[in-house]
């Protein structure tokens, strides 16, 4: 059995591209950083960033064009997929990217990286929730049959 899964929990370093391919399919490209704290050896506080490409496709793709900016948090869900061409100068290059199949935003409307409320978004899905508030309902203790 082979498994190719990739979650993380980023902010966004800077504002998306939306572009369309030759054949009028949308494609949406972002760069997004998480970071990774520890204490080494000799007690001392360590933090490392890492950057990884993103690449949405379709509707997610939209969405994620017209809703994502530089700052936000923002969870992705996907595979990773290297590509290769060969540049004008001649030489093979790799690129590494994680190819995006589930997407939350994470910050709420004019929030950058704080973790608010969350927007579960796939390429299944047919459109944008309004709300949270609409997304769940709150059960009081008379509604409970025994």
């Amino acid at each position: 059995m082979d498994l190719n899964k990739v979650q993380i929990i980023g902010n966004i370093t800077q504002d998306v591209e939306l572009r369309q391919t030759p054949n009028g399919q949308n494609v949406c490209t972002l760069s997004i950083a998480t970071n990774r704290n520890w204490t080494d050896g000799s007690g001392m506080k360590q933090e490392q960033a890492e950057f990884h490409n993103v690449v949405l496709w379709g509707k997610l793709s939209e969405i994620a064009g017209q809703y994502l900016q530089k700052g936000k948090k923002v969870y992705i869900e996907g595979r990773l997929q290297t590509r290769n061409w060969e540049a004008q100068d001649g030489t093979k290059r790799y690129r590494t990217e994680i190819v995006g199949e589930n997407m939350i935003m994470l910050s709420g409307a004019g929030e950058s990286n704080n973790m608010g409320g969350s927007t579960p978004m796939t390429n299944d899905t047919p459109a944008v929730k309004s709300s949270k508030a609409k997304q769940e309902e709150e059960i009081s203790v008379e509604d409970i049959p025994f």
